[in-house]
């Protein structure tokens, strides 16, 4: 068997055995946890800016989709050794009118390209200060995950993001927390596949009016979810990414 082997590739064509034995270029994924072009609060226009870099020393593709805007694009990009390009709305970029979603960046090669992300908005000719948005290079999955600081006021709003990216049903559980490890109120939610639940706090614990310095608690055993907040000052319109904390606050001794 093995002679008979060695026969056929000494006659086969020298390219057809190269094109048996070429194996296809790795493909990295890196998620951006939000990225969109919704018409907000107080008549804010926020939109996302995009900013990717190739460090490496080959050209290579980098593909960007949006899944969950199912009527979004996906759009190939090239970039040469090098490289920088920015993408001044990447949802308008995506065919994505109004909308968010997770942004997925996949480079074929084994490290991906350099990723900023940055949310803007504006009203009229008036801009809001940028924010950046924290970039997933590795899987930030935890069993559970908790989003600080956060705050629900006259002058605070809070927006809650759950994203899955995954192929089934995800089922969190939210804890809101103003002492770690006491729970105020506990929600469940359940997120369809490749889809993004991203809405007020209020939305999650509606029998909480107001209050500051909370923070929310998540845990899922789904392990392709992505979690986040914004907080945003209502007289400014100003916006803080949350980004989530592996784990769980420590409970205070008692």
């Amino acid at each position: 068997m093995t002679s008979r082997l060695i026969a056929l590739l000494l006659l086969a064509p020298l390219g057809a055995v190269a094109q048996e034995i070429e194996t296809p270029p790795p493909m990295t994924t890196v998620v951006v946890p939000v990225v969109g072009r919704v018409l907000g609060a107080n008549d804010i226009h926020w939109r996302t800016e995009v900013e990717l870099r190739n460090d490496q020393r080959s050209e290579v593709n980098v593909v960007l989709t949006m899944p969950a805007t199912p009527d979004a694009n996906f759009v190939m990009l090239p970039m040469d050794p090098g490289a920088a390009l920015s993408i001044g709305d990447v949802a308008a970029a995506l065919g994505v009118e109004n909308g968010l979603s997770p942004l997925v960046v996949q480079t074929n090669a084994r490290r991906s390209v350099s990723i900023r992300a940055t949310a803007y908005g504006s009203r009229g000719n008036e801009l809001i200060a940028p924010e950046p948005i924290a970039v997933n290079y590795g899987s930030s999955y935890f069993p559970t995950r908790t989003l600080p600081n956060l705050s629900f006021s006259a002058d605070f709003r809070t927006n809650i993001g759950l994203a899955n990216l995954g192929d089934k049903t995800a089922d969190f559980t939210l804890a809101l927390q103003r002492i770690a490890g006491r729970n105020l109120a506990v929600t469940r939610i359940a997120i369809q596949p490749n889809s993004l639940w991203h809405m007020s706090i209020q939305s999650a614990f509606p029998l909480i009016t107001e209050g500051e310095h909370f923070s929310v608690v998540v845990e899922t055993s789904a392990s392709q979810t992505y979690v986040y907040a914004s907080v945003i000052h209502n007289p400014t319109n100003t916006a803080r990414f949350v980004e989530a904390i592996a784990g769980a606050p420590a409970a205070a001794a008692q």
